[in-house]
């Protein structure tokens, strides 16, 4: 029995392992161009970075999601997110912390 009881928690983990962290969504129509933004307010300080806003799929349709200040992370650059054209259609990409 607890030879039974260690392969299946030793399933769950190993197919917990292999499972996308997160579902990606594919779209078949283009996205949107991004929108001209004006900052506001301005930067709060030296040390943070502006994380662009961009189009998301909610619902079956694009909405947009705001832009906004976040505190810059030592030794890393901030990479803006993009839509990426694929056989099956367009998938988000996200924005992530690159060091640098």
């Amino acid at each position: 029995m607890k030879k039974l009881s260690f392969y299946i928690v030793a399933l769950i983990f190993l197919s917990a392992a292999f499972m996308p962290a997160r579902a990606q969504v594919v779209v078949k129509t283009k996205p949107l161009r991004p929108r001209v933004v004006v900052v506001k307010p301005a930067q709060p300080g030296s040390n943070y970075v502006w994380i662009a806003g961009h189009w998301v799929v909610k619902n079956h349709r694009y909405v947009w999601k705001k832009g906004r200040w976040v505190k810059a992370r030592p030794h890393q650059k901030w990479l803006n997110g993009h839509w990426k054209k694929n056989r099956r259609g367009w998938v988000w990409v996200p924005g992530r912390w690159m060091k640098i």
